[in-house]
């Protein structure tokens, strides 16, 4: 019997059964399938969530700040506002709800968790309770969250 020379196997009746191209495709196809599974298996899935710790924190009142934070913050309540300060080992976690008409104003810390890579942090300003007696004067409600300090993205939701 002759030789093949690679061009193409052939059945019983004589036929082609896979030509030169044909094997070449379908090693490609394996190939780039293999790769697909083997990179996919080192990226999260949608569905995979990345691990979250909840931070233990102090709301600090207005007498406790530092100074220099004291300042700033007193600077930009007029207006909403989100900042971090760094101050002796602490990470300071600031959100301002700009000038509200009246006060009896309240902010719950909803959500406060770290990641690998960032520290999340999410308040709610709640109105005057209905019935109380929130006064006529303006007031610029913030909230001040302590926490030991991270090297990380504060990301307020």
């Amino acid at each position: 019997m002759g030789k093949n020379h690679g061009k193409s196997v052939r059945g019983p009746l004589g036929k082609a059964l896979f030509g030169r191209a044909a094997l070449l495709k379908a090693f490609c196809l394996a190939a780039v399938c293999f790769a697909a599974v083997s990179f996919s298996a080192c990226v999260p899935s949608a569905g995979q969530e990345e691990s979250k710790d909840d931070m233990e924190f102090t709301v600090v009142s207005e007498d406790r700040l530092p100074k220099e934070l004291a300042q700033i913050v007193n600077e930009k309540k007029q207006n909403a506002f989100k900042l971090t300060y760094a101050d002796a080992g602490y990470l300071y976690i600031c959100t301002g709800y700009g000038k509200q008409d009246s006060g009896g104003y309240s902010i719950t810390v909803d959500a406060l968790y770290e990641t690998e890579n960032a520290i999340y942090v999410n308040t709610n300003l709640l109105g005057p309770k209905a019935g109380s007696a929130a006064g006529s004067s303006p007031s610029y409600p913030y909230i001040v969250i302590k926490v030991e300090f991270r090297d990380k993205t504060v990301v307020f939701d």
